[in-house]
């Protein structure tokens, strides 16, 4: 089957679909306010992280996430004012912690994963960016062997799912990441991690690649979606336009729970705001992405720069950012990578949408077939 494909959102997700749609024949157009504008798909760390299989809990943290919140600039916010609407997120995240539920979401993940790095690197092959993926894969630290010792179960069920790893010593951690402080008693090498130059490039070249080929770009606010019949749907534009076409796929990251509502679907859609900075004058100081475990936060060497990222804040789509949060991990980092420069830092925010039960939202809109949420998978007759 081929037609027409109209896609709500520019990032990753929406270009990657409108790529495997051209490849299948069909028209092709795309929708976004901003095709230039910052969004998470450009300001991301930048791992390919096909090891994160198990989903989010909070079993077994005990007083963890108190602690959390208690801290202003800890690893987890929540703003009191969106705390009300974030209710029945946090009630469908509680549910995850049951062991049969668990179990199903992790093989799941590991399911999606095992596929998203060969497809990843079919399309920026095609797009001609295979030089700009690295698989050096990635190299979890920990501060101390119990720390380690906790997150046993974690790594066991990582490993019956597929996902390689291997223990790394203390003295092996110093041999591969010289850069890093004497700090760490423990860690993971997790094989098949990779990661990528610049998030922000491969969007760009994805989006030049697919107009080229004929996508038809149209900038624009989508105010409202609508179906008028199983095969037509169209994207009603804030300033009064429309786009219409056989099918309409919704990949507005964070934004598609609004866009979905209007058509009944009240998906569990969250913004987890993310923050970083990136250090133009440190991107050599590591080989590979490195996760500091205990401290929830990573560190990615681009190729624009040495990113410092992390955090999850809950505070809504509309909320001003809090770049202290940025500040905060840039001091846990000089801390753990003492010969950081910092000449020419660049703070970021981002909305990054996150599911209750870490799962994608996938699939057609019964009964009328027209719709999709983000996924590249079985949109398709």
């Amino acid at each position: 089957m081929s037609g027409h494909l109209v896609v709500v959102g520019a990032g990753i997700v929406g270009l990657s679909c409108a790529w495997e749609a051209q490849r299948r024949g069909w028209a092709v157009s795309i929708v976004d306010r901003d095709f230039e504008g910052d969004r998470a798909s450009h300001g991301n760390a930048g791992g390919i992280a096909v090891s994160e299989c198990v989903p989010l809990s909070l079993a077994g943290l005990g007083l963890k996430p108190l602690r959390w919140l208690l801290d202003p600039l800890g690893p987890l916010s929540v703003r009191p004012a969106h705390a009300p609407r974030l209710l029945p997120w946090f009630l469908a995240l509680r549910k995850v912690a049951e062991p049969a539920r668990f179990q199903r979401i992790a093989r799941a993940l590991a399911t999606i994963n095992d596929i998203s790095l060969p497809a990843f690197e079919d399309m920026l092959a095609d797009i001609g960016l295979q030089g700009d993926i690295h698989k050096r894969g990635a190299l979890t630290v920990y501060e101390t062997a119990a720390a380690f010792a906790q997150d046993a179960a974690e790594w066991a069920l990582k490993r019956s799912l597929g996902v390689r790893w291997r223990e790394v010593s203390a003295s092996e951690i110093r041999s591969l990441e010289p850069a890093l402080a004497p700090a760490f008693a423990a860690g993971v090498m997790l094989e098949d991690w990779a990661h990528i130059d610049d998030p922000m490039r491969v969007v760009q070249r994805l989006r030049e690649t697919l107009q080229a080929r004929g996508a038809v770009l149209v900038r624009g606010e989508v105010a409202a979606i609508s179906a008028q019949g199983p095969a037509q749907a169209t994207a009603q534009l804030a300033s009064g336009g429309k786009v219409t076409g056989q099918r309409l796929l919704v990949a507005a990251g964070a934004w598609s729970a609004r866009l979905s509502q209007g058509v009944g679907d009240k998906a569990l859609l969250e913004s987890e705001r993310g923050y970083n900075t990136t250090l133009p004058e440190s991107a050599s100081m590591l080989g590979r992405e490195v996760i500091f475990a205990e401290r929830k936060f990573v560190a990615t060497p681009l190729s624009v720069g040495l990113r410092i990222g992390g955090a999850a804040e809950f505070a809504g789509l509309d909320s001003a950012p809090n770049y202290q949060r940025s500040d905060a991990l840039l001091q846990l980092a000089r801390r753990y990578l003492p010969d950081l420069q910092e000449a020419g830092a660049r703070r970021w925010m981002g909305n990054r949408p996150a599911t209750p039960d870490s799962l994608p939202v996938i699939g057609p809109r019964p009964p009328t077939r027209a719709f999709f949420m983000p996924s590249a998978m079985g949109i398709w007759d």
